[in-house]
């Protein structure tokens, strides 16, 4: 299981990622003490995603990005839609469909209504 991975963004777009997050089914959480003034963190089912706040974050990647498996794939693509995100297929190399969003701090999001398992389509 991957625990977690931090994204760098502004100070001015934490509050908005963890907003985002929450469509997701990922609720804030308070991290450790010696950690609290650096980091903001969500967490669903024992992933986390934690936030670091900089005045000069690192570019968000073109391809690289985080990925889920959604708890409700239509509910949370409708919830994001509502947000005002914007939505793009992915391709359905697995027969699962899954769709990229880019949070407010600019990286890419897949999200995916399952996880990618063999017998793969064509095979």
């Amino acid at each position: 299981m991957l625990q977690h991975v931090t994204l760098e963004v502004t100070p001015g777009t934490v509050r908005d990622c963890v907003a985002f997050w929450a469509l997701l089914g990922f609720t804030e959480m308070v991290p450790p003490p010696m950690l609290r003034d650096e980091f903001v963190w969500v967490e669903r089912e024992g992933t986390q995603i934690h936030y670091a706040p900089t005045d000069d974050p690192s570019a968000p990647a073109r391809r690289g990005h985080v990925a889920i498996v959604a708890p409700d794939y239509e509910a949370v693509l409708r919830a994001l839609t509502a947000a005002g995100f914007e939505l793009t297929d992915g391709t359905n190399a697995w027969d699962a469909p899954r769709t990229f969003v880019r949070d407010p701090g600019g990286h890419r999001v897949e999200i995916m209504s399952a996880p990618p398992h063999p017998p793969w389509p064509g095979e």
